[in-house]
């Protein structure tokens, strides 16, 4: 009688065991691009700012996310960082503009302001975004854009 209790405990854990193996399938990551921001009403000492970036799922499965937090570094010194519980979803081989609200703290505007000033030139900034799309313990995901930025040489006061 314990050879048929034994056999389905084993095809049962036999199917879990192929279900798990689904869940971590590989996936390509997200493709983010900042695409905008707009100037939101700050408090203090703080600037605030509404970034607008596209998320591009280019995988077989959707992405479906209950939050989202940003972090901005500008020139290897960090600038901006928002946190949102928006909730959305990405189709397969879809994609969406997603807004957050970032802060800008003005301890943060002088950090930049500084290190711009020891520079010859604001082209070619480089700029580093990283953020996740929350979605439960095994569906958050991890994303990166790197880039560099041109800014204004009028803005450089020396």
């Amino acid at each position: 009688m314990t050879a048929r209790p034994a056999r389905f405990w084993l095809i049962l854990l036999l199917a879990c065991a192929l279900n798990a193996c689904a869940l971590f399938q590989p996936r390509d990551p997200l493709n983010i691009s900042v695409i905008g921001a707009e100037p939101l009403p700050g408090q203090e000492l703080e600037m605030r700012m509404a970034v607008k970036i596209r998320v591009q799922n280019p995988n077989e499965t959707p992405v479906d996310f209950n939050g989202i937090a940003l972090n901005l570094e500008v020139n290897g010194q960090p600038l901006a960082a928002g946190v949102s519980d928006q909730q959305g979803h990405i189709g397969r081989y879809d994609e969406a503009v997603i807004v957050v609200p970032v802060s800008i703290t003005a301890f943060a505007v002088l950090r930049q302001a500084y290190g711009l000033s020891r520079l010859d030139s604001l082209q070619g900034l480089p700029y580093v975004l990283r953020g996740k799309l929350a979605g439960g313990p095994l569906g958050t995901v991890r994303f990166t854009d790197k880039g560099k930025l041109d800014l204004p040489e009028a803005g450089l006061a020396r």
